[in-house]
């Protein structure tokens, strides 16, 4: 029988890179996602620089943030598994492998029902093709993770990756994960913040950003499974609602919001700077000084 399997490259170190407790969150589409924010994260003692905002297959924005700096791990937060082809993933996950060994991770996930369409059919059985197709290419298990929500992908990310990184959640939604990931898989959550302690403005920037998720329906379901109620996330989210899902205030505020992920179980937290088009360096200085990195 001829063997028809692809020709896999081995990358140098197939381990979960060091992501360090806190890391920081970028939509790739940001402006200033810029490689100089990768030199600046690094200084600052952050771990990891996340890329939001579903980066392309080629990977040549998580390549030019490895560049431009040195011990930093860069991670996608997500690849939409929709819309870059596995394969061509796994080869920018090889090439990126070969510059920089052992400093980038492969985070995946689903995206929105919303925003994909009739493709969204059965996205539970599209990502467990895509992982197959990661393995076939040689994408190392634990050199990936995946966006979980709900209990049955949370369980695949630990089955088939080294774990989850779940994205508009709480320290309820935290606990949750590690009750069902188990003690050795990664949980990574994404924490939003606001450094200010004017609270009007700083619900209002909140609310902004909210906006466009509660009409998601995993976020929605996620959300109101995890201590929120239809009330609370309805006609443009309530105060008390804004103010868990968006901390905001004083640096120590913003630090304790990070603290209860970890005392919740989280591995790692990344945190994003609101609003999301503002230099979010202030941010994360103040944190980082709070945090002691």
């Amino acid at each position: 029988m001829t063997n028809t399997s692809p020709s896999v490259p081995a990358p140098q170190d197939a381990s979960l890179p060091g992501l360090g407790s806190v890391g920081v969150w970028r939509s790739g589409t940001s402006t200033s996602l810029e490689p100089a924010l990768a030199g600046v994260v690094e200084r600052l003692g952050y771990g990891t620089l996340w890329i939001g905002g579903s980066p392309r297959a080629d990977l040549a924005i998580a390549e030019a943030l490895l560049d431009a700096s040195d011990t930093l791990v860069v991670s996608t937060g997500i690849v939409n598994i929709w819309t870059a082809p596995a394969e061509e993933v796994a080869a920018s996950f090889h090439r990126i492998e070969r510059t920089h060994p052992g400093r980038f991770v492969l985070g995946i996930g689903i995206g929105h029902r919303e925003a994909i369409g009739d493709r969204f059919e059965k996205p539970y059985a599209a990502l467990v093709s895509y992982l197959d197709a990661l393995d076939a290419h040689g994408v190392p298990v634990h050199r990936r993770v995946i966006a979980a929500l709900g209990a049955r992908t949370l369980r695949l990310s630990a089955e088939r990756s080294a774990g989850t990184h779940p994205y508009l959640t709480t320290p309820a939604h935290t606990a949750f994960a590690r009750e069902v990931v188990g003690p050795d898989a990664l949980v990574a959550p994404e924490q939003r913040l606001v450094l200010g302690t004017d609270v009007e403005a700083s619900r209002a920037t909140a609310r902004a950003f909210l906006s466009r998720y509660m009409g998601l329906s995993n976020y929605r379901r996620t959300l109101e499974a995890h201590g929120f109620a239809a009330s609370d996330l309805d006609n443009g989210v309530t105060d008390a609602a804004v103010d868990a899902l968006v901390p905001h205030g004083a640096p120590a505020v913003l630090a304790a919001a990070v603290e209860a992920h970890l005392a919740a179980g989280a591995n790692h937290v990344c945190v994003q700077s609101l609003p999301g088009a503002d230099d979010p360096v202030p941010l994360f200085t103040a944190l980082a000084g709070e945090l002691g990195l």
